[in-house]
């Protein structure tokens, strides 16, 4: 009986502990993964990151396509909807590291001022250009979400860059990628519902 009843309590610890490791790895918060594709073999496709490391990628059946063409600060205009990859300034205001300018079906994607992992301590603002005025230090502009506003300043050698529809024949060797929502699994691999691939240019974000 003893041994018995330490056996189902081993068992039901062991059930437990498994739950919560499951629990932890689904509660993994996303990855974004930027870098070279390497080799694409059917959906799942290598990618050798910014830091040198190999990640393969599987992509959903269904996995959305999105490609970055190269814009300039002039296609910045009131009412854009726009991704902001920025540094904070000691006034306040925010400096672009890169601008990409969504497609209007975009709209509300993300929206909201973030951390963001591309230098450190740089900031992410999704939002809607308010208004737009060209300074000694470049355009300013002011951008308004749903919590609050920034004051960008955008020089003219700021990266900016254009969503465009993508198609799976440009997921190839050699193209330079984004991934934005990548979820490591048990095996060391990723998963990914979507992914945005420059057309020409690296995706500054």
């Amino acid at each position: 009986m003893y041994s018995s009843n330490v056996t189902r309590r081993a068992l039901g610890a062991a059930a437990m502990a498994l739950f919560f490791a499951t629990a932890a790895f689904a509660q993994t918060p996303p990855t974004r993964i930027r870098g070279q594709i390497e080799k694409v073999d059917g959906s799942m496709v290598t990618v050798k990151a910014r830091d040198g490391s190999m990640m393969d990628v599987k992509l959903a059946d269904n996995a959305r396509i999105m490609a970055f063409v190269k814009a300039s600060p002039a296609d910045i205009k009131p009412n854009s909807y726009v991704g902001v990859t920025a540094m904070p300034e000691a006034d306040g205001t925010q400096k672009a590291i890169a601008v990409h300018i969504f497609l209007e079906g975009q709209r509300g994607t993300g929206e909201g001022f973030r951390q963001w992992d591309l230098r450190p301590n740089s900031t992410m603002t999704n939002a809607n250009v308010e208004s737009k005025v060209a300074s000694v230090d470049g355009d300013v502009v002011m951008v308004k979400y749903k919590d609050g506003e920034k004051k960008v300043i955008v020089s003219k050698e700021t990266p900016v860059v254009a969503y465009t529809p993508g198609e799976m024949s440009e997921v190839k060797p050699g193209a330079q990628i984004i991934i934005f929502a990548a979820q490591k699994q048990a095996d060391g691999t990723y998963t990914a519902p979507a992914i945005n691939v420059g057309r020409g240019v690296t995706p500054p974000m």
